[in-house]
């Protein structure tokens, strides 16, 4: 889904209009940027939670040379489903 198929569904869904929902949805995702920057955890109950995790600066190679490469350490966004999100999404077979 791109970002213009996103808004199109949350106006029609939520019967605003698309101005209005690509400014809930651009600040939504803004606090969600702005509170993991501060460490910080955004969590939805029955979705999931948006936390960060750190990575140490390590040594990798490159795959065509076989060179080692210095990665820098980084900090990288993370997304944990809520078990009632993984249930909707995998569903238990009746036997």
């Amino acid at each position: 889904m791109t970002k213009a198929e996103l808004i199109d569904a949350v106006a029609t869904k939520s019967g605003v209009t698309k101005a209005d929902a690509e400014r809930v949805v651009g600040a939504f995702f803004d606090i969600v940027t702005t509170t993991a920057k501060k460490g910080d955890k955004v969590a939805w109950p029955g979705f999931g939670s948006f936390s960060t995790s750190k990575s140490k600066a390590r040594t990798g190679r490159n795959p065509q040379t076989g060179e080692a490469v210095k990665i820098a350490a980084s900090t990288r966004m993370k997304f944990t489903s809520s078990s009632t999100l993984k249930d909707v999404l995998n569903p238990k077979k009746k036997k």
